[in-house]
């Protein structure tokens, strides 16, 4: 048993090598992760230090105190006066980003969902804490009251530790589920070629009239799209680090942040790549054994793509909890446990329902696998 597998797992594994397209799958791919994670860091940085003339240009459609505008002045905004339909006009012509309008004592800023808008409505929300504060320091002096001692009754300081930097943790979350989908896309040609492909070419059906167990074709068929996968996860795991350790000195966001995983992330993290590239290579071979040719099976294994990324990503954006539940989810709870691990939370039972549920998850795919080859429909 034994010598046949090793065959079968050298005759896969010389043709894996041999193809240029699978070498591109296994070892290009995971060379786009530096460019994303670069990229990603770039915009985070541009939005970090958004230059205030992109945002500073306000109308007012009333007539500004001494107050006001040495508020203003100093808080280097650039100010335009006038009627409310003048503002309205110079608003409409983007002359300005917002206006504000005043009844009384109440305030209306008026803008819309625009990015320099949005910024401008958050300066403005600031200037007007500020003169909010003044006007109340000068009530309480006039009155008599000492104003620190009300205004400032309570103190409030922050201690941020260095894992609890937002861009460093997003971009080493996503760096993760990058490696995720880099795996799956790995996968995905060498099990279509390894599957579909030798029954378009009918190199199949020679192969199963060999003296050979269909259950050790089938496991030198699925070690060796492993070893692809497995091949792209760590040598994507590996550029990440590198990536995320030039960043570090790159960009002024992640300075005084922890940026790169700490040894127990890497640890869970290696073990996570190795289980999700047999589980995602299995899966790809039974979807391929399934399909008539080649085609077919690459448009049956593209919707995988998907699937490895986005359950992810879409619960590290509404910040979804890690529960027991979703420890069972396959896709999901691998990306979401390392999200725990990164922050720092080690829910032990969590993790081993993960592995465990992985593994046979697995085994399931295997049997299922291993149950196709002993029919004929895997050929005709």
């Amino acid at each position: 048993m034994r010598s046949n597998l090793w065959i079968i797992l050298k005759k896969e594994l010389r043709e894996l090598f041999r193809d240029k397209k699978s070498l591109a799958m296994m070892l290009v791919i995971p060379i786009f992760i530096p460019f994303l994670i670069l990229m990603m860091s770039f915009l985070f940085e541009s939005q970090s230090k958004m230059d205030i003339t992109e945002y500073n240009k306000v109308g007012f459609a009333y007539e500004l105190s001494d107050i006001e505008k040495e508020l203003l002045k100093n808080m280097e905004f650039e100010i335009s006066s006038g009627s409310e339909s003048e503002m309205q006009d110079a608003y409409d012509k983007d002359e300005i980003y917002l206006y504000v309008t005043k009844n009384d004592s109440e305030y209306t800023i008026h803008s819309n969902s625009s990015e320099a808008s949005m910024y401008a409505t958050t300066f403005i929300e600031q200037y007007f804490e500020t003169y909010k504060n003044v006007l109340q320091q000068n009530y309480l002096t006039n009155e008599g009251v000492d104003a620190n001692k009300v205004l400032n009754i309570i103190t409030v300081t922050e201690d941020v530790a260095e894992e609890d930097f937002y861009f460093a943790n997003y971009i080493k979350n996503y760096a993760f589920l990058f490696i995720i989908m880099a795996i799956t896309v790995s996968a995905t040609y060498p099990a279509t070629d390894t599957t579909a492909g030798e029954k378009e070419r009918g190199t199949l059906e020679t192969l199963l009239t060999f003296p050979i167990k269909s259950k050790d074709i089938i496991l030198g068929k699925f070690f060796s799209v492993s070893l692809s996968s497995l091949i792209t996860g760590i040598l994507s795991f590996l550029l990440t680090f590198i990536t995320l350790f030039i960043s570090k000195d790159l960009f002024s966001i992640y300075e005084n942040a922890n940026l790169l995983y700490s040894w127990q992330v890497i640890i869970i993290g290696l073990i996570i790549i190795l289980i999700y590239s047999f589980f995602i290579s299995g899966l790809c071979i039974a979807i391929a054994s399934k399909s008539k040719t080649f085609k077919e099976a690459q448009s049956a294994l593209t919707p995988l793509t998907f699937i490895s990324l986005f359950p992810g990503m879409i619960a590290f954006m509404i910040n979804m909890q890690t529960n027991n539940l979703l420890a069972f989810v396959p896709f999901l709870n691998m990306t979401m446990i390392f999200t725990d691990i990164n922050n720092g939370i080690y829910n032990v039972l969590q993790i081993f329902i993960m592995f465990v549920s992985s593994i046979v998850y697995i085994a399931i795919i295997m049997y299922i696998i291993i149950k196709q080859y002993k029919s004929e429909k895997v050929l005709f």
